[in-house]
């Protein structure tokens, strides 16, 4: 019994052990990081974080990250809601087509639409802003959104839909304040993936950025001297990096185990 309670906790330290270790070497010099192996600071240092915070570069490429993810997300949900009621409620020709189809594009690598993308944008004037950035996320995030939310309002029945226009309610009324309500675990799991892949992707992120909307994964890959990387300061930008996304499996985490139980997630 109690190797069988110390396997999982084994388990979960091996995991965390990474996570440690970075948050470890946000608080040390570069010097000391090259210096040696060592489990705690020996000299603790507050520095790096002093650089994000106080340098403009930094806390605005997580200013840009934050704002061009966020726009992504709602600008999927609203595209994927009505196609996915389509998918779930409508039968029509080649549909079960049209929706292997957009799963498709959720497979391709963003590295196949990084220079279409990047042409377009700057001949529309489009390039260097957030909105751009999140324009090219919505070609991965809305047929994901589309393929989760599907499964969670097929699992509604008709019969809703039949009573609240029996009852009188327009479409626009029920699609609001009924139907989206009972699927809200839906759209916070589709909310989640949406911006967990926009705020990670780098490539397409740094392509379609120069200086305005430059995101904060661009800023980490200029800490480059002729001295080399500046380990500590990385280490405390990535620190900062994973704590959006601890906050927001923090509200939604109740809505995932859901969605794993419709076979969505």
């Amino acid at each position: 019994m109690r190797l069988r309670n110390l396997i999982p906790i084994i388990y979960i330290l091996f995991l965390l052990l990474p996570i440690y270790w970075l948050m470890a070497m946000s608080f040390k010099t570069t010097n000391e990081i090259l210096g040696g192996f060592s489990l705690f600071p020996q000299d603790f240092t507050l520095d790096n974080y002093r650089t994000i915070f106080t340098e403009p570069v930094w806390y605005w490429g997580y200013f840009n990250s934050i704002l061009y993810v966020s726009l992504n997300t709602v600008i999927s949900l609203v595209a994927a809601l009505p196609a996915a009621y389509a998918f779930s409620r409508y039968s029509f020709i080649g549909d079960k087509h049209l929706f292997f189809w957009l799963l498709t594009n959720r497979m391709a690598p963003a590295a196949v639409f990084a220079l279409p993308f990047f042409q377009l944008y700057s001949s529309v004037g489009l390039f260097d802003t957030h909105l751009a950035v999140a324009l090219a996320h919505c070609l991965f995030n809305i047929p994901l959104a589309v393929w989760i939310l599907e499964g969670f309002m097929s699992s509604v029945p008709k019969e809703l839909d039949e009573t609240a226009y029996v009852d009188g309610y327009s479409f626009h009324r029920f699609f609001i304040t009924v139907f989206i309500p009972s699927i809200k675990a839906g759209v916070g799991v589709a909310a989640f993936f949406c911006f967990m892949f926009s705020w990670v992707e780098l490539l397409l992120a740094k392509t379609l950025t120069a200086v305005d909307a430059k995101p904060i994964a661009a800023t980490m890959t200029r800490t480059a001297s002729s001295a080399g990387y500046e380990l500590g300061l990385l280490a405390a930008a990535g620190v900062l990096t994973i704590i959006p996304g601890a906050i927001v499996i923090y509200f939604v985490r109740n809505y995932i185990a859901k969605g794993f139980a419709l076979g969505r997630v």
